[in-house]
């Protein structure tokens, strides 16, 4: 899978994982909202910790609610909203065993073109035309997921010259502009809300 990989300044660690398990990519980017992109990155690799192994996503699918719950907010939590986005992992890691055996990598592995893949990682809870796009960039630019069309599908996230997203983050300087970019559509988006 990995021809080239993240580089986040968190654990070595938690980029290896990342890395190497496409389950772990997937629910990063599950939690990559509402906390600093390198929280939602390294929660994998300490969910992992917690648990004693990595999991899979028929493990996570069948896990007791309440018991995940509990691993995800014991400090330090896992995410800002420890309950909801354990909830959130859960019913993704279900879908990816009602539509694809549990296996993630067949979001991508068998798609005909960029749309197709677009329109599968979209369908999974929680993920919205934006986060599905930023996904696809991600697996473009960082892990040569390339079908036909990716760069279209993944819209503005997929220029090869952006800093917009995680998918962008390949050194300080490039999670800085990324970081900027974040900023300035905050910004704008404030004071257009007047």
């Amino acid at each position: 899978m990995v021809l080239m990989t993240l580089s986040l300044p968190i654990d070595p660690q938690a980029n290896e994982l990342l890395a190497r398990s496409p389950l772990a990519l997937l629910l990063g980017m599950v939690l990559d909202q509402q906390v600093p992109m390198e929280k939602a990155f390294s929660s994998p690799h300490v969910l992992a910790q917690r648990l004693g192994h990595e999991p899979d996503a028929a493990e996570l699918a069948g896990y007791d609610p309440e018991a995940l719950v509990e691993i995800f907010a014991r400090p330090p939590a896992l995410h800002r909203f420890p309950k909801a986005m354990a909830a959130r992992v859960q019913e993704v890691c279900r879908a990816l065993v009602e539509r694809y055996d549990g296996d993630p990598a067949r979001l991508w592995s068998d798609v005909t073109d960029g749309r197709e893949l677009l329109r599968r990682v979209g369908e999974l809870p929680g993920f919205g035309r934006q986060k599905a796009q930023i996904f696809v960039a991600l697996l473009g630019k960082r892990f040569g997921i390339t079908p036909d069309g990716w760069r279209e599908a993944a819209g503005d996230y997929g220029d090869a010259d952006a800093h917009r997203s995680v998918a962008d983050v390949t050194d300080p300087e490039s999670l800085r502009r990324v970081r900027e970019f974040k900023q300035r559509m905050k910004a704008e988006a404030k004071a257009a809300k007047g």
